[in-house]
């Protein structure tokens, strides 16, 4: 280990909060190198840079459940194996992220539809009587 982290300094290093480094641990991500002689949890630098991709895979949209998994293949060094499994994860990916984005595209035109009504009326907000409608036949 070359430079001793403590809890703290990790999560400062990394930009994320101590509970979030306990709470890695707790799912089996993350795992302390040693302990001080005070009994501290203590990290290296591999420690700082496993802490770094979890973030960096969260971001990009990999799930906890598929971060184990890529660290586990990481972990155990399984070249061709790797990259199957790395490739279908990010199909995965792509294919959640495809349909998040036509969700949102289809918000975007309900918004662009609501923004031209209210501008085109001068009675009563015709976005706000169709909120009212639904509302109730939801509620029925």
């Amino acid at each position: 280990m070359t430079v001793p982290y403590s809890i703290g300094a990790m999560a400062k290093a990394a930009g994320v909060p101590t509970t979030t480094v306990r709470y890695y641990e707790r799912r089996g991500l993350l795992t302390p190198d040693g302990r001080s002689r005070a009994k501290y949890r203590v990290y290296g630098e591999a420690s700082l840079e496993r802490l770094r991709f979890i973030r960096s895979a969260q971001a990009t949209g990999f799930t906890l459940e598929d971060i184990a998994a890529l660290l586990t293949l990481h972990d155990e060094g399984t070249g061709g194996r790797c990259r199957t499994e790395v490739r279908s994860m990010i199909a995965r990916r792509l294919a959640d992220t495809k349909a998040k984005m036509t969700d949102l595209e289809r918000v975007r035109t309900v918004l662009l539809e609501a923004d031209a009504s209210c501008g085109a009326s001068k009675g009563p907000c015709p976005v706000m009587a169709k909120l009212t409608v639904r509302s109730r036949a939801n509620s029925a």
